[in-house]
């Protein structure tokens, strides 16, 4: 991929934006009324709610770069080489199987570890998602019952989509589908690394001392794709929440 893309959540981008506006606007209007203690709690207040909408509704996000997936979650940040993806599904949340360690090539279950990241970026609603598909066969037999005589009634029920998801739902399928192409397509290539470096290993240890085996392993083993999960806390995060709220406490105590 070119750049690498990013997945968030549309309505998480609405409530941060409109918070913000409502904050700032409650903060222009305590800087020009409010004179008291009261006024300075409560625009503190208003700071710590907006570090934790920022945390909750702006950070979270999933980014896709051509070695690696990132998931940002509030507080922490998952990053791990797409060979070592063993699976992208929907529960609730969007999750990342993770899966890393053994030799390059290896199946995900003979991996050494074993890990699920669920994303807060990506929702997934069941119950909508089966609304929106008996909504979409009660339409198609609807239409059905009204085909007049003559007509291929089986032909045109079938050039309706068997369900018609919500827009949250179809695109987070989609982004399913996009993550599970890449992390394919990385299994598939460090299979074909590990199988190539096992031959190549091969026919040096014929001619050659097995030290010297060494470097074509390490050089699969170190590329990109196949990193390891790394999972760090975010110190921004942290500030926008542990700030605020110390600011709060100096200011109740004052």
């Amino acid at each position: 991929m070119e750049k690498p893309q990013v997945f968030r959540s549309p309505t998480a981008v609405v409530v941060w934006v409109v918070w913000l506006l409502f904050a700032v606007g409650n903060w222009v209007d305590l800087a020009v009324q409010g004179r008291d203690h009261l006024s300075v709690v409560a625009a503190a207040i208003l700071l710590l709610a907006t570090g934790a909408a920022y945390v909750t509704a702006q950070r979270p996000r999933i980014i896709a770069d051509d070695t690696a997936v990132t998931v940002r979650n509030p507080l922490r940040d998952h990053r791990i080489g797409w060979a070592g993806v063993a699976k992208v599904d929907l529960v609730d949340l969007l999750r990342v199987h993770c899966a890393w360690g053994g030799p390059p090539g290896a199946p995900p279950a003979d991996r050494e570890h074993h890990k699920v990241i669920s994303a807060w970026a990506i929702h997934y609603s069941r119950r909508r998602q089966f609304a929106a598909e008996a909504k979409a066969r009660r339409s198609a037999r609807r239409s059905t019952s009204f085909v007049p005589v003559g007509f291929g009634r089986s032909s045109y029920a079938s050039a309706r989509p068997a369900h018609e998801p919500g827009s949250a739902e179809a695109d987070a399928e989609r982004i399913v589908k996009l993550l599970e192409a890449h992390a394919t397509a990385a299994r598939a290539e460090a299979v074909w690394a590990g199988s190539t470096v096992e031959i190549a290993d091969g026919k040096i240890a014929e001619t050659e001392p097995a030290a010297q085996a060494a470097p074509g392993t390490t050089a699969v083993a170190t590329t990109g794709w196949a990193e390891p999960l790394t999972s760090t806390w975010s110190r921004r995060a942290l500030a926008a929440l542990l700030i605020p709220a110390l600011i709060l406490l100096i200011v109740i105590l004052i």
